[in-house]
């Protein structure tokens, strides 16, 4: 109940919006404001035939229904009811992509014509042009891949390099370095970037060893059939060697006694890199003890670096000596040059931390990561004011960024003795530039449906608007009076979405919004709790979406899991709790936040320790607090768990920023860091079931 009454008001403004612009379609385009820029340009066209209250939202909530139970028959009968109503480009979309397979290019076209502009028209094209590519159709796919204005999926690029190749076109360097960069950063087998690497290869533009390199990224990954498909592309005839080697890669490293050729070479390494996943030393055992003499120092090179990251990944005290086996950094690609400088901060080696860094292909690539420690390396080794001024040069580039204040730019300014403070704004949003944004047809169409409960639906078309509809995305105005419409609208994770695009400036207010400021901050003070820091959670986790749910059954603000919300209730004496309960705000609020007392009250008020808690699990971070002491930048940077580990960034950055806000005061997100060590010799976890 509480979810209705929050997104009832939000839906009449949304449907208002869109009811009053629909008789004025045709004049849409509005003066450029005289503060823009630069100037704005015409609001899109809406495809809406009627006044949007002609149609009721049961029919579109239906239809998306029926489209997720791949209804055919049910979606055809809702079509015709659904004209009119303001998500009908989404109710048509569905009906065309449920058929799509089946459809005819006149189908297509039918629907290109009638909703143009859209962000449904683009991305039936991009579903359109997937399913071309699929059928090896080039002569379908080739006109329609210029229009095609989002131009953000990979398999596509793949595709259309393989349709120029198919065509009889040379490729081009910049199109081979395309097709690899797409098809290295895979998750998962796709038939475009297969099909376009294979028709390099046979083309003699994409060398083996990029097939067994991507081989190599797929079995670290734990991908078996991409690693396989990747194989097959230069040696099909070893498919069942590649297969035994990922099931059990100790057994076959024991079955072979030499590499013999250079696919059992490659085999080899492929073994060597699933052993290091499972066992990292037993890895370097085999490697140091039978296989180095018969690799190349390429090879070579490249398993100590997969051994020592997933040493690294396990803390272990004997990843800087793996890495210290690697003779040519240059070998190792930036992921395992990343886990070597972690390895080298726990250890305080910053010799190793900046050649390491310095043999990054991309040091700037992991959001000033590598720039503020490459910094503090070259401060820490500093003999002269010329080392002390060129580690300078380096914080300077991160402080001086206007749209962007995150972790390392706030760690870079302290290092240049500045704490955090509320940053100046931008110039006001005009009357012209908050009318453009009223009366964007995408915008209201995004909110809407939002509203309506299709939020994925909704966020989607936000996206599509605010950063791909044109190339670059709104400008800064643009994205500016995107921003203060969602949060007029109280949209809290589109407002900050939009807002954290704008590169020239940024509004605080915007970036860090306090709605229900009354109950969060007089419930985390009735427990001596910091306001600052449950808005900084809250904001990572939920960004404000009341009626949020993750993957893994977490709920509400606080994204609070069920038996965390049964334990919490009653450690802190909650009678009558009842699991639906956790979706009320007031009630998940207060759980969420006793919670994260305790586990705070566990990590002797570690910040750090309590997030990843919080995230994690605590019995995670009570093992990665074992080591050195360390100051918590360097322990935080080493979290093996990649979600885990931006999100303790993100929830102490967030947390200076409310601080700032909550207490007007110029705050330090290094003092909330603290240092990380053990227990103290005989000290105990006050909370040991602690969930």
């Amino acid at each position: 109940m509480r979810v209705l009454k929050i997104l009832t008001p939000l839906r009449a403004l949304a449907a208002g919006a869109l009811c009053a612009l629909a008789p004025a379609l045709p004049v849409l385009a509005q003066p450029a404001p005289a503060n823009a820029q630069p100037a704005m340009p015409a609001t899109p066209q809406a495809q809406v035939g009627v006044a949007p209250q002609a149609v009721p939202d049961s029919v579109i909530l239906d239809m998306r229904e029926a489209f997720r139970r791949n209804d055919r028959a049910r979606l055809a009968a809702l079509l015709p009811l659904a004209q009119g109503h303001a998500l009908e480009p989404w109710a048509a979309y569905w009906e065309l992509k449920a058929r799509l397979e089946d459809a005819t290019l006149a189908d297509v076209q039918a629907f290109v014509a009638r909703y143009p502009g859209t962000y449904q028209e683009d991305r039936l094209r991009n579903d359109w042009l997937l399913l071309t590519g699929k059928r090896r159709d080039w002569a379908s796919f080739v006109p329609e891949l210029p229009r095609f204005r989002m131009g953000d999926d990979p398999q596509v690029r793949c595709y259309a390099v393989a349709a120029d190749v198919a065509n009889g076109k040379a490729p081009t360097r910049d199109a081979v370095q395309q097709v690899r960069r797409d098809w290295f950063a895979q998750r998962d087998l796709d038939d475009g970037c297969l099909l376009a690497a294979g028709l390099l290869h046979q083309a003699g533009a994409m060398p083996f060893t990029d097939l067994w390199m991507r081989a190599r990224l797929a079995t670290e990954a734990n991908r078996p059939s991409l690693a396989r498909a990747a194989v097959a592309l230069d040696a099909p005839d070893v498919a069942a060697d590649v297969a035994s080697l990922q099931q059990n890669p100790a057994r076959y490293l024991a079955s072979r006694a030499a590499v013999g050729t250079r696919k059992g070479q490659e085999l080899i390494v492929l073994a060597l890199i699933k052993l290091a996943t499972q066992n990292p030393d037993m890895a370097a055992q085999q490697l140091d003890g039978k296989w180095s003499v018969q690799l190349t120092a390429e090879e070579r090179n490249w398993l100590w670096g997969v051994i020592g990251k997933w040493s690294a990944l396990n803390l272990s005290d004997l990843a800087p000596s793996y890495f210290a086996k690697v003779t040519r950094d240059a070998d190792l690609p930036d992921d395992q040059l990343a886990w070597k400088v972690r390895a080298a901060l726990r250890q305080g080696d910053w010799r190793t931390v900046l050649r390491s860094i310095d043999a990054m292909a991309d040091p700037a690539a992991d959001e000033g990561a590598w720039v503020y420690w490459k910094a503090r390396a070259q401060l820490a080794l500093a003999r002269s004011d010329a080392d002390r001024a060129a580690a300078r040069a380096g914080f300077d580039k991160l402080a001086a960024n206007p749209g962007r204040l995150g972790f390392y730019e706030k760690l870079a300014r302290e290092e240049l003795g500045q704490l955090s403070t509320t940053p100046a704004g931008p110039a006001p949003l005009s009357a012209q530039e908050k009318e453009w944004a009223r009366r964007h047809i995408g915008l209201n169409r995004a909110l809407l449906a939002i509203a309506l409960g299709l939020r994925s639906e909704g966020t989607r078309e936000w996206n599509y608007w605010t950063n791909l509809h044109q190339s670059g995305g709104m400008n800064d105005r643009e994205l500016y009076a995107a921003a203060d419409f969602a949060c007029q609208r109280q949209v809290w994770d589109r407002c900050i979405n939009a807002s954290e695009r704008t590169k020239g400036f940024m509004d605080f207010s915007q970036r860090f919004p306090m709605p229900l400021r009354d109950g969060v901050v007089g419930q985390s003070r009735s427990i001596g709790l910091d306001p600052a820091y449950v808005y900084g959670l809250i904001r990572q986790e939920s960004r404000f979406v009341m009626d949020a749910r993750s993957g893994v059954g977490a709920s509400g603000l606080m994204q609070v899991m069920p038996a965390t919300a049964r334990w919490t209730a009653r450690k802190i004496g909650l009678q009558g709790f009842r699991p639906e309960q956790i979706n009320e705000q007031q009630t998940n609020l207060l759980l969420g936040t006793n919670y994260l007392k305790l586990a705070l009250d566990d990590f002797q008020g570690s910040m750090p320790l309590a997030a990843a808690g919080y995230n994690a699990g605590p019995g995670r971070p009570r093992n990665w607090r074992n080591g050195p002491v360390l100051e918590g930048a360097i322990w935080a940077e080493n979290v093996p768990f990649n979600e885990t580990r931006d999100y303790v960034k993100k929830v102490l950055s967030n947390t200076t920023d409310y601080a700032v806000m909550l207490t007007g005061k110029p705050q330090s997100l290094k003092a909330r860091l603290g240092q990380v060590g053990p227990l103290a010799v005989g000290q105990t976890d006050p909370s040991a079931d602690l969930p």
